[in-house]
């Protein structure tokens, strides 16, 4: 309905992935990863301090933002960003 172009693990057949698995899946597709696990986010800041390439990841703490600022924030994100601007880059909502 928003015009973006989004895709869950799930339509991807990646649901069943590791973290760090996924986080490579999403690269090659050259998409950030949404999420509210913390678990993911310290891997993803794991992987800027070692400097191996991902394709960004954003943040969204269930304890900090709605879902419906969540989809307002991404709406936002996906339409003002391209792919090469999340390289090696994590951000947490709300912007």
């Amino acid at each position: 309905m928003r015009h973006i172009d989004a895709l869950t693990a799930q339509e991807d057949g990646a649901d069943r992935l590791t973290d760090e698995s996924l986080l490579w899946r999403a690269s090659e597709l050259g998409r950030p990863i949404v999420t509210h696990d913390i678990r993911f986010l310290a891997l993803a800041e794991n992987w800027q301090r070692m400097e191996r390439p991902f394709c960004g990841l954003i943040f969204a703490h269930p304890m900090q933002v709605s879902i419906g600022q969540c989809v307002l924030d991404l709406e936002v994100i996906a339409k003002a960003t391209d792919p090469q601007d999340w390289m090696r880059a994590t951000l947490r909502l709300p912007l």
